[in-house]
């Protein structure tokens, strides 16, 4: 046994010059060996050092980058073959640990991701965006990369990928890692996944990674009774033992009020940001993590997963200012971004249910004259923690096109979701998202309205693409105006919103964008919310000042099947309108948005 040379710095498999340092916590078990391609799978050969507070460790010469092993770890006459829990990489799920360094060449090291004001996010799914149609074939990061060309020329600024972390089979949503650490192999690996961020870098896109503390699993998890110990037949030392390791998702919540497991979770956090340079972490169901059953009804706040988030998005803020942490918690609770002097959780930005489930439901229903603008009012006037952009809005994601709720334009008209009702109204409501306040998201295929359920077995299909290029056209063009890109809207990037228009018989809502209180350099937007035509809409102007034309919806270029409706710049008639001293005329198409600037 060769004897441990230093202290550890880090925990797994840490490469040196010399050789391989292997660091381990077990706390409840009386001897650790490491086995592996080093020493020909020996099992008693190379026996840790046993450290204060359940740690071990081993120095090892001989243990190289790319060679495989595990921990062999007894209690009393108990044996277990484990996986490293750091391990960066792994054969497979159920596989063996890799030795592996993350010190990549970044061809931009010092990438930053774009102002959260001016930020568009494309949500993906690696194994289905860019899928062959070859039924047995496996997505990779690959394919995503040779995507990014398509993903600029759409002007994303921003990619937020589901869980790439190892996790068991080859597909699969994500949110089941079994090895937090380790990249999932069937995707490409940890190397394939730092060409990504770096080709991401290179086209302009920041990378937001999705993560999953509020469970670990359930399947192929080597932490399961890691070092044979555990109460009440549950998870042993990386999870609680009694009732609080319930989740909807396994028996598997990880215990935060263990030192060790908060800094396991906190050590992967900050892996994804400084081995990875990913520009944000979107964390999965974090009211799991605040409470036992997820804030339902009276629910018991679990204490210690609020230290750890607020600590986490703490140490984030102060390190690395410009990394933007995303909570979907969906409670709409102000404490998830509030500063934690304020006694919040601190995140960056909260994906808001108070924006997709009215705005949804208002597009969907069947009668114009059922729908209800004042729903879509309140949408646009939340906001969290004294911020508009707080909080991230959508019309959809990976859950709100699967489990039984399908994309916007088949539930408009399902079945038939090629037709003009049905792309108007999707359209409406991406037109909604990307002029509202707040950080939009859109998720793949949206833009040239995919139809289909989201499913991990079919990919996107992108012959869909080839019939709606002027859907991708349109979301392009106001994209730019969201972006800057075509700077002419400037409003867009504000943090104020003021409703000038609201005809609840007519189904025709206006309200303006600005950076300033006075509006002088407003963006306005007309949405219309029914079937009607209208030749010559009347709002009021709150300037006597002119509008220029900067999109049109209902423009054929855009859809064969649209109007094309004649729309031009508004001059300000000196009369009054809407309580205010001047009107604007102008032809409002059906189902359509219109966006005008000074």
């Amino acid at each position: 046994m060769e004897q441990v040379a230093e202290q550890t710095v880090g925990m797994g498999a840490v490469v040196t010059k010399k050789g391989t340092m292997f660091r381990v916590w077990a706390p409840h078990a009386n001897q650790v060996f490491v086995t592996g391609d080093f020493n020909n799978w020996a099992e008693n050969k190379d026996e840790l050092k046993h450290e204060e507070n359940g740690y071990w460790a081993i120095f090892i010469k001989k243990a190289k980058e790319g060679q495989e092993y595990k921990f062999i770890v007894y209690n009393g006459d108990q044996k277990f073959l484990k996986n490293d829990p750091y391990a960066k990489e792994l054969t497979n799920s159920n596989g063996n640990s890799v030795i592996k360094t993350l010190n990549y060449q970044w061809d931009h090291p010092d990438f930053k991701i774009e102002d959260w004001n001016k930020l568009v996010i494309y949500e993906l799914h690696v194994g289905t965006f860019n899928r062959s149609n070859d039924k047995d074939s496996v997505a990779n990061f690959k394919q995503v990369v040779a995507k990014l060309p398509y993903l600029k020329s759409l002007g994303i600024n921003c990619i937020e990928l589901l869980p790439v972390a190892e996790f068991a089979g080859g597909i699969s949503w994500g949110y089941n890692p079994a090895h937090p650490f380790a990249i999932e192999q069937d995707y490409g690996g940890p190397d394939g996944f730092a060409a990504l961020v770096n080709e991401a870098h290179n086209h302009g896109i920041a990378v937001i990674m999705d993560v999953v503390y509020n469970h670990f699993g359930p399947s192929d998890v080597d932490l399961w009774q890691f070092d044979g110990w555990s109460e009440n037949d549950k998870g042993g030392i990386y999870f609680y033992n009694d009732y609080r390791s319930n989740t909807p998702w396994g028996d598997t919540r990880p215990d935060y009020g263990r030192e060790e497991v908060r800094r396991y979770i906190r050590d992967n956090a900050l892996m994804w940001i400084e081995d990875y340079k990913c520009d944000g972490l979107r964390m999965d169901a974090t009211s799991y993590i605040r409470y036992e059953n997820g804030g339902l009804g009276y629910d018991q706040e679990i204490m210690e997963g609020n230290v750890l988030m607020r600590d986490i998005n703490n140490e984030i803020k102060e390190k690395y200012p410009h990394i933007l942490t995303i909570a979907e918690d969906l409670k709409g609770d102000d404490i998830v971004t509030d500063d934690s002097i304020f006694g919040g959780l601190a995140y960056g930005s909260q994906w808001d249910s108070k924006f997709v489930h009215p705005v949804r439901e208002t597009l969907l229903c069947v009668n114009d004259a059922d729908r209800d603008l004042q729903k879509i009012v309140d949408a646009l006037l939340v906001q969290y923690s004294n911020d508009v952009f707080k909080r991230v809005i959508y019309t959809e994601s990976h859950d709100e096109v699967a489990n039984g709720q399908a994309r916007v334009p088949e539930e408009v008209q399902p079945g038939e979701a090629d037709s003009y009702f049905a792309k108007k109204r999707a359209i409406l409501g991406i037109c909604l998202t990307l002029t509202a306040a707040g950080i939009p998201m859109l998720f793949q295929g949206q833009e040239f309205a995919e139809d289909e359920y989201f499913k991990d077995t079919e990919g996107l299909d992108w012959e869909k693409f080839e019939q709606h290029k002027g859907l991708k056209k349109l979301v392009s063009d106001i994209i730019k105006l969201r972006t800057g890109k075509n700077d002419t809207c400037q409003g867009l990037h504000g943090q104020f919103t003021h409703i000038i228009h609201f005809n609840q018989n007519n189904k025709v809502l206006a309200f303006q964008r600005s950076l300033t209180e006075d509006f002088d350099n407003a963006a306005l937007i007309v949405l219309n919310f029914s079937n009607t035509n209208f030749e010559e809409y009347k709002i009021g102007l709150p300037q006597n000042q002119g509008q220029i034309l900067r999109f049109n919806s209902d423009w054929k270029g855009y859809d064969d099947e649209f109007t094309g409706a004649s729309v031009s710049d508004l001059e300000a008639q000196d009369y009054g309108t809407d309580f205010k001293e001047n009107t604007g005329i102008f032809q409002l198409p059906a189902y359509g948005c219109l966006i005008f600037s000074k």
